[in-house]
């Protein structure tokens, strides 16, 4: 029996409650995202989700089961960027709800704070979304740039390798100067237990071979892409929070040819030892 074969019973099984029947008629497992995809369970590394059968055209997610009733099931254009004129529209994906902006190059995309209620989001949230990372200024000892940026684990601020937790949402968008100086001295003067660990800053995506997850780390000397057993470095001159799936799988293919190839041991061959020839004795 196969998974696809238990998906598709599940589908029947469960369409009142996955796939209820919508107001105006239509296809309640229609995609919303293209024109002709279908909706349908399926089993990710984080457990089941509902997604779009055009795949990976179409990236369109939903989570599926659980207490979470603040996620949304239907996109909602809250407005126009007032620079650029692009949709700014409310989507639901497998990690939960998040704002996206149509570009030139790859849609932006930025999470909502687990503290701020989809249903209460509008434009001016989420353009403050969509701006980040938010430049605080340039550090008065150094001249190098200050950042808060929304990240997997919540709100941070960032200067230079240091990275501070932000415990609510706001202060991305309000702190000042002064406060960022003084948090960032804090913390290099008690980094914590946790000091010379990595951790997650974004989850990128998954490898479109293996399927296996794709992430930003923050470590000892810096952000890093990590694939699998592949830790490539980020130029110093990139953002983390700017990294796409594209960009990522170039800097592991060049980590992966830069890579030393592994030497297979040659197996010694057992030499074979030659029987000396017995010469007869002289007889006088």
């Amino acid at each position: 029996l196969r998974v696809t074969n238990v998906l598709d019973a599940l589908n029947d099984a469960l369409r009142s409650s996955v796939f209820p029947d919508k107001e105006d008629g239509t296809d309640p497992r229609k995609c919303s995202s293209c024109v002709d995809g279908e909706l349908s369970l399926k089993l990710g590394k984080f457990g089941a989700f509902v997604g779009c059968s055009n795949y990976p055209e179409c990236k369109f997610t939903r989570p599926f089961g659980g207490d979470d009733t603040n996620t949304p099931i239907e996109d909602k254009l809250l407005g126009q960027h007032p620079d650029n004129g692009s949709d700014i529209i409310l989507k639901s994906g497998r990690y939960g709800p998040y704002v996206e902006m149509e570009t030139d190059k790859k849609p932006k995309r930025t999470s909502l704070p687990k503290s701020w209620p989809y249903d209460l989001m509008d434009l001016e949230k989420g353009l403050r979304l969509i701006n980040l990372p938010r430049k605080i200024g340039e550090h008065p000892e150094d001249g190098n740039q200050i950042i808060t940026a929304l990240g997997r684990f919540g709100p941070y601020l960032k200067h230079n390798k240091t990275f501070v937790s932000l415990k609510d949402p706001e202060d991305m968008f309000n702190l000042g100067m002064n406060r960022a100086v003084e948090l960032i001295a804090e913390k290099v003067a008690n980094p914590g237990r946790r000091a010379n660990s990595a951790t997650v800053l974004k989850e990128i995506g998954k490898h479109p071979e293996s399927n296996e997850v794709i992430s930003v780390m923050s470590g000892r000397y810096g952000p890093y892409i990590k694939y699998e057993k592949v830790n490539a470095t980020l130029p110093k001159d990139k953002n983390p929070e700017d990294i796409t799936l594209d960009m990522a799988l170039e800097y592991i293919a060049a980590k992966i040819a830069k890579s030393p190839k592994k030497k297979t041991a040659k197996k010694k061959t057992a030499k074979k030892k030659t029987a000396k020839k017995k010469t007869a004795k002289k007889t006088s």
